[in-house]
């Protein structure tokens, strides 16, 4: 029996290609280093061939315990893996420009404990969402963004991630594109909320796009960051109904609804460990 006061309670997800005796193996494992399991989820993905486990366990056993027992086994069948204290916030670096809905929902949710973050810093290429961040008593760096100064500000942006010892970077409605290096040393670790339900209506305008076409659904997609804009893996999307009586304006501020809570969900997943990448898609075990 493992003793409730002394136990701690870890995260292990791993990837690789899929083989029999996977599960097992893993299971024995955490037996070693005296752990109770108590939840796990896999799921082997026809398309690549590659398996992916998320479980979740109880032991009195420290973490370089833990993950020295299961070095070997993650060695023996080439495994991409984590271990991670279950609930340890993650420090996540918040950018957008103008819009504050994003910002705000996610701030909000983090102070009152519904999301496994930590915001040390907020990030904007314009001045208005300074008073935000000064209201929930976070630094705010602005970083003018323009064709001559790109480079310059994306250095800016890697020195607040390097001092900052940020593991996650969301843009929450950051409307400038980030360059393709910048997209490469993010990969996995950056989240964008796009303001369409993808694939449909990219680019300017979406909302009004889908208003010129009739549609009765719109909605938000909150995907990983890539070189090819808005074409990342998805992680979380939402719609909601609409109809003809609709204007633009309305379809915008119903839209802004579900942009916070598409985005809020993918923060939290990413957070919690739950999501994996299987090439340009996700594995999600919520």
């Amino acid at each position: 029996m493992i003793d409730e006061q002394l136990a701690k309670a870890y995260v292990v997800t791993l990837s690789c290609p899929d083989r029999p005796g996977i599960v097992h193996a893993v299971a024995g494992a955490l037996l070693v280093a005296g752990c109770n399991i108590t939840d796990s989820q896999q799921y082997g993905s026809q398309s690549t061939g590659t398996f992916f486990m998320r479980v979740e366990a109880t032991t009195a056993a420290s973490r370089a315990e833990v993950q020295a027992a299961l070095e070997p086994v993650a060695e023996a069948f080439g495994m991409q893996w984590s271990l991670h204290p279950v609930g340890q916030k993650v420090r996540t670096l918040l950018m957008a420009s103008k819009s504050a809905h994003c910002l705000n929902d996610l701030l909000f949710l983090q102070r009152s404990g519904t999301l496994p973050i930590e915001v040390p810093a907020i990030v904007s290429n314009h001045r208005d969402l300074a008073g935000l961040a000064e209201f929930y008593g976070i630094p705010f760096h602005y970083i003018p963004v323009t064709a001559d100064t790109k480079v310059q500000a994306e250095d800016q942006l890697r020195k607040i991630i390097a001092e900052e010892g940020i593991e996650l970077t969301v843009l929450a409605r950051y409307m400038q594109i980030i360059s393709d290096d910048l997209c490469a040393e993010l990969t996995g670790k950056a989240i964008n909320i796009h303001h369409s339900f993808l694939p449909s209506f990219k680019g300017a305008k979406p909302y009004h796009q889908a208003h010129a076409r009739g549609v009765k659904l719109i909605g938000a997609t909150a995907h990983y960051v890539t070189a090819a804009l808005d074409e990342g893996p998805i992680i979380e999307q939402e719609v909601i109904r609409v109809d003809h009586a609709r204007t633009p304006q309305q379809f915008v501020q119903m839209g802004r609804d579900v942009e916070g809570r598409t985005l809020a969900q993918a923060v939290q997943w990413h957070a919690e460990h739950r999501v994996l990448l299987d090439g340009n898609r996700t594995v999600v075990f919520n």
